[in-house]
């Protein structure tokens, strides 16, 4: 599993772009306690950072605006993924990473699975490690479900727990507004309100050509989160009440388990134009105006 491939960089540095769940259907509980879902999931043109450099043993440091809220113990989504790598190829294998932590915490938009993901593929790299995606994929999914989501990092329909990836269709670029009140949500605590009402998945997505197609198209969709959500967080419902109310949205939700909440707007403008609206009257509440990745993140 190991092996030389290109010159070991002195140290790099990888985006982990924020997950965004477009619609999330639970479809059921497996025995093992796993939920079974159909989601279409994109990545938002901002998120965390990791750098990695070479370093005598696997350590990690986390800055940025929402450290404080996070450990860099072995808890850590990111560290763990380090040692899971490392304890597969490479025991002796060293690394000093760091995190840049730019999107809150325990928020739905998969910031400790991008994180992981990133680090994972920041390794490959710095400890020239042949490692083919598919292997890559199910080690994450050891460190969690949205993993292998974040490692193959562009448009697509997931399902399973998380392991059954299709590529999405070509989405149009739309600005996307991303709101959180700052209020952090347990997923187990959301699984757990769901109280046995699932789903059935969602209709083949159509090609979409337009921003208020796929709108329309989404708009027959749900997130079925967001009821157990609201009532362990109320004031998910006034991000999504603002959200809808301010100019232009096409379409508010919640995106996974939450907190935060995205608004699709017809462009960019459109959603720097609300943002920054929203952020003028909700002080206490993170609002990033951006849009949809869509191409996929560098090779490992």
């Amino acid at each position: 599993m190991s092996g030389a491939g290109p010159a070991p960089a002195r140290s790099l540095a990888l985006a982990a772009p924020a997950k965004i769940n477009l619609f999330l259907h639970v479809l059921g509980r497996r025995d093992d306690g796993y939920h079974l879902l159909d989601s279409l999931i994109a990545f938002a043109r901002l998120g965390d950072r990791i750098e990695v450099a070479p370093a005598p043993g696997l350590s990690l440091t986390v800055e940025g605006p929402f450290a404080a809220g996070l450990s860099a113990g072995e808890d850590n989504l990111a560290l763990r993924a380090a040692r899971a790598l490392a304890d597969r190829v490479r025991p002796d294998a060293g690394a000093a990473i760091r995190l840049t932590k730019n999107l809150p915490v325990a928020s739905g938009i998969g910031g400790g699975s991008a994180d992981a993901a990133a680090t994972l593929r920041a390794l490959v790299r710095l400890w020239r490690l042949d490692l083919d995606a598919d292997a890559l994929a199910r080690l994450g999914l050891r460190l969690g479900a949205d993993v292998p989501i974040c490692l193959f990092g562009r448009p697509a329909r997931v399902g399973g727990i998380g392991e059954t990836i299709m590529p999405a269709p070509a989405l149009p670029a739309v600005g996307v507004v991303l709101v959180n009140p700052r209020v952090p949500v347990s997923t187990g605590a959301v699984f757990s309100r769901l109280g046995g009402r699932y789903s059935r998945p969602a209709s083949p997505m159509p090609g979409v050509a337009s921003v208020s197609q796929l709108a329309d198209w989404l708009a027959e969709q749900r997130n079925d989160l967001e009821a157990p959500a609201l009532s362990l967080a109320p004031s998910i419902g006034d991000v999504l009440a603002a959200l809808s109310a301010s100019g232009q949205c096409l379409l508010a939700r919640l995106s996974g388990s939450g907190a935060t909440c995205f608004g699709l707007y017809p462009d960019g403008s459109a959603a720097a134009s609300a943002a920054r609206a929203l952020g003028g009257r909700h002080a206490d509440w993170w609002v990033a105006a951006t849009g949809l990745a869509d191409g996929a993140p560098s090779r490992p």
